[in-house]
């Protein structure tokens, strides 16, 4: 039988808490949320955000996309946003869009196909956003930021958990406390604690769920491909 290890598909959340900087927190959505135009694995799809802080992350949000966002093709080393993988997944991150400006969402930024080409949407902002929504429940793989509140910490966790995939998460928080007790309750192979970059070559990298099993990088990636034997030595005399 051949040993394997298996990485599938992510729907990542983002919780920013209520005692977390608001510019640290909106630096790091920023750059888990639109990296290679928010078509990664681990990056961030479900955004929660504690109610205390939610109009002020959505301004910082907004601005932040305004100055660094530019839509365009990678031939230009100005942009920052290319086009999406193909054809199918434009018309699914749009389709997903109008699902939810149909139930209620409203989009503070973009929500529609950009001009620059067929395979280029633009960035876009949602509030209003509910977690029944498919936009929350799918995974977007598309430069969308859903935005959800909340209220407390264990509402953050129930939301969070209520998922059958469990790749990568992160959250912002300034009290260790909490930064412990979310860290062990979240269902996540891989977690970000005040830092939206987790995946490097030295650490192992897999999902828990249906986010696949077994893991890559580091010796923990060596070992999912090793057999263990064991030699079991009795007296030599």
């Amino acid at each position: 039988m051949k040993r394997l290890a298996m990485e599938l598909g992510g729907n990542a959340v983002f919780i920013i808490f209520e005692s977390a900087s608001v510019s640290l927190a909106v630096q790091g959505l920023m750059a888990s949320k639109f990296r290679n135009t928010g078509q990664t694995c681990v990056t961030a799809n479900r955004i929660l955000v504690q109610r205390k802080l939610f109009d002020q992350v959505v301004e910082a949000l907004a601005a932040a996309m305004d100055r660094e966002l530019k839509v365009g093709p990678g031939s230009d080393p100005t942009n920052t946003q290319g086009p999406l993988i193909n054809q199918r997944q434009l018309l699914k991150v749009d389709s997903l869009v109008r699902d939810a400006l149909g139930k209620g969402a409203k989009a503070i930024r973009g929500g529609r196909k950009h001009p620059t080409g067929d395979l280029f949407y633009e960035p876009t902002l949602l509030v209003d956003v509910t977690t029944d929504m498919q936009v929350f429940r799918e995974e977007i793989f598309g430069p969308v930021a859903a935005l959800v509140p909340f209220d407390t910490e264990e509402e953050a966790l129930r939301v969070s958990n209520d998922c059958d995939r469990g790749l990568a998460g992160y959250f912002y928080t300034s009290d260790l406390r909490q930064a412990w007790r979310v860290g062990r309750s979240l269902q996540v192979g891989l977690l970000g604690i005040n830092d939206p970059l987790i995946s490097t070559c030295e650490a192992p990298f897999g999902g828990v769920k249906m986010s696949g099993f077994g893991k890559e990088g580091s010796k923990h990636g060596l070992d999912e491909f090793t057999n263990i034997k064991l030699l079991s030595f009795g007296s030599l005399d």
